[in-house]
């Protein structure tokens, strides 16, 4: 069983395997429909597509952040037509090393599907190797997925203000520096970071050509940033709780297992008013 990350070589010999279940999981904040063009022009062999927005998230509402949580029904039933059952290995990947990709792999780690993983490099490192890409459209064998759903692996924005009030919680933005600092902010109508939390962009959980580090050095890397707060007491969150699973990925690779997401995390948090915001460059470890 894989459960966090695999290499292009162990895919590429698993391909036929009718165990394996393979998902593009490629999408850009900025054209929604990005995506989905490039998986049409050319995918892994076999690889189903999950559209962020319609597959991987519910319908936006006031008070909710860009991309709340589906509906475990609705995406037990989206991944039983992708034919992902109880004994699916399921890999997933896209085009920006994990960034869109890793949400799925948190989402059914939630329904309780352990035998996930993301494709290490992903498609750029595919095809930096030269394995080919096809355009056809998958076939998948429909099967029933069976969600059993693990609310203790989020949390929601009252937590979040407890943990900020009572000071008993590390919260953990995955957002790029200039965002979390509030010197830009392209994608929410206010800009910085929730007071207190640590800014660890995702992008830092890598090495520069684009796969993971070695767990002994996530671990030395996260360990560095909670000090003496354990995983469990870990708050991981990012613009709309997609890029925030990618932190929470690492942690599970470093043999760090616990944290949590915040799954609406800061368009949501700054809904309301009343919850308090901060500029700058947060809190130093």
């Amino acid at each position: 069983m894989y459960r966090t990350l695999v290499d292009t070589a162990t895919l590429a010999g698993s391909l036929d395997d009718p165990a394996w279940v393979v998902v593009d999981c490629r999408f850009t904040l900025t054209d929604p429909q990005a995506g989905g063009r490039a998986y049409a022009a050319g995918h892994i062999a076999g690889a189903c597509y999950a559209h962020l927005d319609r597959d991987l998230s519910a319908a936006r509402s006031a008070g909710s952040g860009r991309h709340p949580l589906p509906d475990p029904a609705v995406l037990a039933h989206t991944l039983g037509s992708w034919g992902i059952g109880a004994g699916t290995q399921v890999v997933v990947y896209d085009d920006s090393f994990g960034a869109m990709a890793s949400r799925l792999w948190w989402l059914l780690r939630w329904l309780g599907h352990e035998a996930v993983a993301l494709l290490d490099g992903g498609l750029p490192k595919w095809k930096r190797e030269g394995r080919p890409l096809d355009a056809a459209m998958p076939a998948p064998h429909a099967t029933r997925f069976e969600p059993h759903r693990d609310d203790r692996l989020w949390v929601d924005s009252a937590a979040v203000l407890d943990a900020v009030q009572q000071r008993d919680c590390l919260v953990i933005d995955a957002r790029s520096e200039e965002r979390f600092c509030g010197d830009i902010e392209p994608l929410d109508p206010v800009a910085g970071h929730v007071p207190g939390a640590v800014n660890v962009p995702f992008e830092d959980n890598l090495e520069p050509g684009g796969v993971f580090q070695e767990p002994a050095a996530l671990r030395a890397f996260y360990l560095g940033h909670l000090g003496n707060v354990p995983p469990a007491r870990v708050i991981q969150m990012c613009g709309s709780g997609v890029t925030a699973c990618h932190n929470l990925l690492a942690m599970e690779h470093a043999g760090l297992p616990g944290a949590r997401l915040y799954a609406g995390s800061w368009s949501e948090w700054i809904t309301d008013p009343l919850r308090p915001v901060t500029t700058g460059p947060g809190v130093a470890r």
